[in-house]
C-alpha cells in the first residue's frame, strides 16, 4: 500500500487529509494525495457520518473514466460493506448520472471523479439520499475525521454489492422535462473532452432532432487532446474551430465528470454562462409561474432583473454547489444558475445536470423563430460588460481583503457585502473579490455598464490587489 510523509503507515494508522478535503468534496494526486487505503478509510466514515445503517442501509457509487477509479471505486465498496452497508454500483457515469440514482432510489450516494482535474487527479464527491449536499457543514467535516481517525472495527455483517445500469432510465428522465416536438432540426457539435459526457451525451441526445458531430467522445482519463475544463477558454478552441467549420448552430462543451455545461455560438464564441443561467430561469419560470430562482452573487446583474420581469423572485447565495442546494432546498426555488456553469433544477432533486441545462439550450434555440442564430438568441440576454474571473496570488488574502475594503469603504454611493469575500456595488458597476477554497489567491469577477466602464474598475482593483499605485479613474 502507498502512503505519503506525514500521513502515517497502514490501514490502523492515522491519516492526515487536511490536503484533500475541500470544501464540497474530496480531491487530491493520486497516489501521492489519495489512495486505495484512504479511499476505503472514506468508505467506512461515509456508513457512519451519514448515517447509513440508519437509514436506507445502501450507498450507490459511480465512476469516471480515469485510469484510477476502478481500484478507488474497489476499495470505497470494500469500506462500506465492511461496515455493514450495501453498495448500488451503476459503473461508469457522469456525476448527475449519479444525483439521478440517489434521487430514485433515495440513497446517499459517492461518485468517484475529479472532474475538470488533470489526469493525476482524483476525488470523490459524495451526496446524502435525494441528492442532498454534503460540504463541511453537511457532513464532509465528520467524514474527513472519522478516516483520519483510523481502520474502524467490522461489522458482524459485511454487505452487499449489487450492479445496476441506470444510463437509459436517466437518459430517458432528462428528456421527459424539455419539449422538442415543435423546434427545428439544429446541427450541434459536442465536445465531451474524452470524459464522461462521451458516455451520456449519446443515450441522452438520441432521437433528437439533431444532427450531432461528436469530438473527443473516447474515454480516456489522460484526455489526450486537452483539459476537461471548459471555464479555460483555451480548452474551446477545437469545439469553436469545429462549430465554424461545419456551420453548425451551436456547441457544447462539457466538463471531466459532465455536470457543467458551456456553449459555444455559431459564430464560435463562448456564450456567457450568465446568459444561459437568464435563458433557463425564463423556461423554468413559465412551467412554474412566481417561482424563485438561486443566483450566486458572481452572477450577471442580468440575471435578477430577467427573473423579476418575468414575475420570478431572484435568491442570492454565495458560490459553491453546496450552498445553492442548501438555499434552493430552504427556499422552494424552481432553478439555479451559477457562472461557473452549474445549473440546478428543483425537478431533479436540486440537483446540477450539465446535460439538463443542454437540453434547455437546444430547446429554446430550436424553437427560436426561422433564421433566429445562437449568438442573437443568447445575445438577448446579455445586458453588461464582465471581466470573466480574474485570478491573483497574493501573500496573505485577507490582509489584501481588508485593503480593498478600506478603500471603497471611504466612497459615497457604494454598497459593500461580505455574504463571500468582499462585494462592492454601485448603480453601474459592482465587483466581488473572494478567497479561493484551496489556494492564496484572490478571485476577481467586475460587471460594468459598458465595456469602459467596466474595465476602469477592473484595473483599479487588480492595481490594489497587486500592490501598484493607482489613481482612480471609475466612473461615478
Amino acid at each position: 500500500m502507498h502512503t505519503t510523509a506525514g500521513h502515517g503507515g497502514g490501514a490502523g494508522a492515522e491519516r492526515d487529509l487536511s490536503s484533500i478535503v475541500k470544501a464540497y468534496d474530496i480531491r487530491g494526486v493520486v497516489p501521492d494525495q489519495l489512495d486505495e487505503d484512504v479511499a476505503r478509510r472514506i468508505g467506512a466514515a461515509v456508513v457512519h457520518a451519514l448515517g447509513v445503517l440508519d437509514g436506507p442501509g445502501a450507498v450507490v457509487v459511480g465512476r469516471d473514466m480515469r485510469a484510477s477509479s476502478p481500484s478507488l471505486v474497489a476499495a470505497f465498496t470494500d469500506g462500506v460493506t465492511g461496515q455493514g452497508a450495501d453498495v448500488v454500483d451503476i459503473g461508469l457515469a457522469a456525476t448527475d448520472q449519479l444525483y439521478y440514482a440517489s434521487g430514485r432510489w433515495g440513497l446517499p450516494g459517492a461518485m468517484v471523479t475529479a472532474s475538470h482535474n488533470p489526469a493525476r487527479y482524483n476525488g470523490i464527491k459524495l451526496c446524502r439520499s435525494f441528492a442532498a449536499p454534503v460540504g463541511q457543514d453537511s457532513g464532509l467535516a465528520e467524514v474527513r475525521a472519522l478516516a483520519e481517525a483510523g481502520q474502524l472495527p467490522p461489522a458482524a455483517r459485511r454487505g452487499s454489492v449489487r450492479h445496476e445500469d441506470v444510463l437509459g432510465s436517466y437518459a430517458e428522465h432528462l428528456r421527459s422535462f424539455v419539449d422538442f416536438s415543435s423546434g427545428r432540426r439544429l446541427r450541434v457539435v459536442v465536445d465531451a473532452g474524452n470524459g464522461m459526457a462521451g458516455h451520456t451525451a449519446p443515450a441522452v441526445l438520441a432521437g433528437l432532432p439533431l444532427d450531432v458531430e461528436p469530438l473527443y467522445f473516447e474515454l480516456d482519463g489522460t484526455f489526450p487532446h486537452h483539459e476537461p475544463n471548459p471555464i479555460d477558454p483555451a480548452t474551446l478552441s477545437d469545439l469553436q474551430e469545429a462549430v465554424q467549420r461545419g456551420g453548425a448552430d451551436l456547441g457544447l462543451a462539457f466538463d471531466g465528470d459532465a455536470d457543467r455545461c458551456f456553449l459555444v455560438d455559431e459564430r464560435g464564441r463562448a456564450v456567457s454562462p450568465s446568459a444561459l443561467t437568464a435563458l433557463i430561469a425564463e423556461r423554468e419560470l413559465r412551467r412554474h409561474p412566481g417561482g424563485k430562482v438561486v443566483h450566486n452573487l458572481i452572477t450577471s446583474r442580468a440575471v435578477p432583473e430577467i427573473v423579476r420581469e418575468h414575475g420570478g423572485t431572484p435568491v442570492r447565495t454565495r458560490v459553491g454547489h453546496s450552498f445553492i442546494k442548501a438555499t434552493m432546498a430552504e427556499s422552494g426555488a424552481v432553478f439555479g444558475g451559477e457562472h461557473s456553469g452549474h445549473f440546478y433544477f428543483r425537478d431533479f432533486w436540486c440537483a446540477d445536470s450539465g446535460m439538463l441545462a443542454a437540453l434547455h439550450a437546444l430547446a429554446a434555440l430550436g424553437d427560436a423563430a426561422p433564421g433566429t442564430t445562437a449568438s442573437a438568441l443568447f445575445g438577448g440576454y446579455v445586458r453588461y460588460a464582465s471581466s470573466g474571473e480574474l485570478n491573483s496570488t497574493v501573500a496573505d488574502p485577507s490582509a489584501t481583503l481588508d485593503a480593498v475594503r478600506a478603500v471603497y469603504g471611504t466612497r459615497p454611493g457604494l454598497i459593500l457585502d461580505d455574504l463571500d469575500g468582499l462585494t462592492v456595488e454601485h448603480r453601474d458597476w459592482w465587483f466581488n473579490l473572494r478567497p479561493s477554497n484551496t489556494e492564496p489567491l484572490l478571485r476577481l469577477n467586475v460587471e460594468g455598464s459598458t465595456p469602459a466602464v467596466m474595465t476602469a474598475v477592473r484595473d483599479e482593483v487588480l492595481s490594489l490587489v497587486r500592490g501598484a499605485d493607482v489613481t482612480s479613474g471609475i466612473p461615478g
